[in-house]
């Protein structure tokens, strides 16, 4: 018999209406009943960690989260974890680092539509993640509308369609289908369990628009910012005259502050050795986020932050698999 773990923090798949609104007040035992994901082969346990909008999701919360599910390993064989869909990608992708090398399952899962509603696919998403935690090997991941994608590797892309999510530059792990986990790719286990909630997150994200000033990066220095991941355009460009963002992220990186280089496009990697426009980047030692989605390289800069101090450490890291999140 597999023992699955159901850690519930709100979403809307928690959600109940009120005079003020969608709440999300359902408890885990409660969503278990109502989706019907017990079964003979399955001895679900329940933990009430939050009744939260995954929009408040912050920080503080991943670290109360990975503090949970770490108490799991060892006593259960998968841990499902209920969540908004808004912010479950960074969740799943800081996840993914704090809990490097995790040896059980860790599976969220939410809905566009509470539980409680006749169509919502949050009983099918609740019971294909228990399906899935109760087959997959270690690793974080995501399950929702039938498909299973890396934790890292995973964005929300749609805001009310059911297949809401997609795997970014990687394949999708499973799908899950008449309460069977069909495995498509088994990512590689390249560490051993490694636990740490140590992290920095006084980090900045700037998308660089047409005719951004250069003086928005430069602000970041006076407001305690740590680290900053940049979103250029398309392999990783940016303004380099009358409005030059290249010195701004110069004088960034002179005062200590490392500069992570990514794109606005969701698929493909992003690179400055490529145009003459973003080639002084990789000069003054922009640090590449290559394949990474967005929310693994703001993520992992957080966590990177929490035991590196120096440029050439957090280089190193960022530039280092961790948890599948970068392309060999």
């Amino acid at each position: 018999m597999k023992r699955i773990c159901l850690i519930a923090t709100g979403g809307t798949i928690a959600c109940v209406p009120t005079e003020n609104g969608l709440s999300p007040e359902l408890s885990a035992s409660q969503l278990v009943k109502l989706c019907g994901c017990e079964s003979e082969e399955l001895e679900i346990s329940c933990t009430d960690l939050f009744s939260m909008d995954s929009s408040n999701i912050q920080p503080e919360e991943w670290c109360v989260i990975a503090e949970a599910v770490k108490s799991k390993v060892g006593v259960c064989d998968g841990v499902v974890l209920t969540h908004g869909t808004d912010t479950m990608a960074y969740t799943a992708s800081m996840l993914s680092f704090m809990l490097m090398g995790v040896p059980i399952p860790v599976v969220l899962t939410g809905a566009q539509y509470p539980a409680v509603y006749p169509n919502s696919d949050g009983r099918r998403n609740l019971c294909d993640a228990v399906t899935a935690a109760s087959t997959l090997s270690g690793g974080v991941y995501i399950c929702f509308g039938g498909s299973v994608i890396l934790g890292c590797r995973a964005v929300k892309t749609r805001t009310t369609s059911l297949n809401a999510f997609e795997s970014i530059n990687y394949p999708y792990i499973a799908i899950v289908t008449e309460g069977k986990c069909i495995p498509l790719h088994k990512p590689k286990s390249t560490y051993g369990f490694s636990f740490s909630t140590s992290i920095e997150p006084s980090v900045a994200l700037v998308k660089i628009y047409p005719g951004m000033s250069p003086e928005l990066l430069d602000s970041l220095r006076d407001i305690g910012i740590k680290g900053v991941v940049v979103e250029g355009f398309g392999l990783g460009g940016m303004h380099n005259f009358r409005r030059d963002h290249t010195e701004s992220i110069r004088r960034l990186m002179a005062a200590g502050i490392p500069v992570v280089l990514t794109s606005q496009c969701l698929y493909e990697q992003s690179t400055p050795d490529i145009y003459e426009v973003s080639r002084s980047l990789s000069e003054i030692g922009v640090i590449s986020a290559r394949d990474m989605t967005t929310e693994a390289a703001i993520t992992k800069l957080m966590w990177v932050l929490g035991r590196a101090h120096d440029i050439e450490s957090v280089r190193r890291i960022m530039d280092t698999d961790i948890a599948g999140e970068l392309s060999e």
